[in-house]
């Protein structure tokens, strides 16, 4: 059997992937704080006919070699965590990070997941949670009879309020910041949360604006960092490195054919 025949299927199969990982991009252009993700690819193994400087006679040699090559597959999917445009919502309770940082938020598990998803909310005990309903870490809980258009997020992400009956505003905790070593290893858990791993290295805690951590914009939240028209260019590459390779297919079909039909 004619070795691309299963070469070209791997570049179908590598494309389609491709076109996967393209496509949950333009899927998530408009979900919050969604950073895209971009598809590499390694060549497979070599069968070497000939190795580079095997004898050619007694006084020289062969300056390249003879290999061939078996197909592409996988290699990493990455994230880019490149600052994404920032949307005036003027919602007191949303908020965006400008710079490097992720919000800490607890599981149901209790475990802790970090999400770049200001879209925040306040649950019936009054506490800041997110859209799930889940608690930031450290958790930010406001007081009784408090007045919702007084809630104030600094850059430095301190949050205060005015209640009734008090003159001056009071502060209720700080939302804090989660720096990576390499963001592009953590684990992706869907909800808009990544989780840490062993390639992302520990989350490293820090206060807003200060020693490098990003600043908190209040009433902003920010947009997917997704180029649609980058996403349907390397679409159409994808597409037709795909339709190269089916005719690639074809043609070894054809050929095998032709070889068939001698014994006639």
């Amino acid at each position: 059997m004619m070795r691309s025949l299963w070469t070209a299927a791997s570049g179908m199969i590598g494309e389609q992937f491709h076109i996967d990982t393209i496509a949950n991009n333009l899927a998530n252009i408009n979900t919050t704080g969604f950073k895209k993700t971009r598809a590499e690819f390694e060549d497979l193994l070599y069968q070497t006919i000939r190795l580079a400087g095997t004898p050619s006679s007694e006084i020289s040699q062969y300056p390249t070699g003879i290999q061939v090559g078996l197909g592409v597959r996988p290699a990493a999917t990455q994230k880019f965590y490149t600052q994404g445009s920032l949307q005036n919502t003027g919602n007191k309770l949303d908020i965006a990070i400008e710079g490097e940082g992720f919000l800490g938020v607890i599981l149901p598990d209790g475990t802790q997941a970090y999400t770049r998803d200001g879209t925040l909310k306040l649950d019936s005990n009054g506490e800041i949670v997110t859209s799930q309903g889940y608690r930031l870490n450290p958790p930010i809980v406001l007081p009784d009879e408090f007045e919702i258009q007084s809630l104030t997020i600094s850059k430095d992400g301190l949050v205060t309020v005015k209640v009734a009956g008090e003159d001056e505003d009071i502060e209720v905790g700080r939302i804090l910041l989660y720096r990576f070593i390499n963001p592009a290893g953590l684990t992706n858990i869907g909800e808009n949360y990544v989780k840490e791993s062993p390639a992302s290295g520990p989350a490293v805690e820090g206060i807003p604006s200060l020693a490098g951590y990003g600043k908190i914009h209040q009433g902003f939240l920010e947009m997917s960092n997704v180029n649609a028209v980058q996403e349907m260019v390397d679409m159409i590459v994808a597409q037709r490195a795909y339709e190269f390779n089916s005719r690639a297919i074809q043609t070894s079909d054809s050929m095998l054919g032709t070889a068939n039909s001698l014994k006639r």
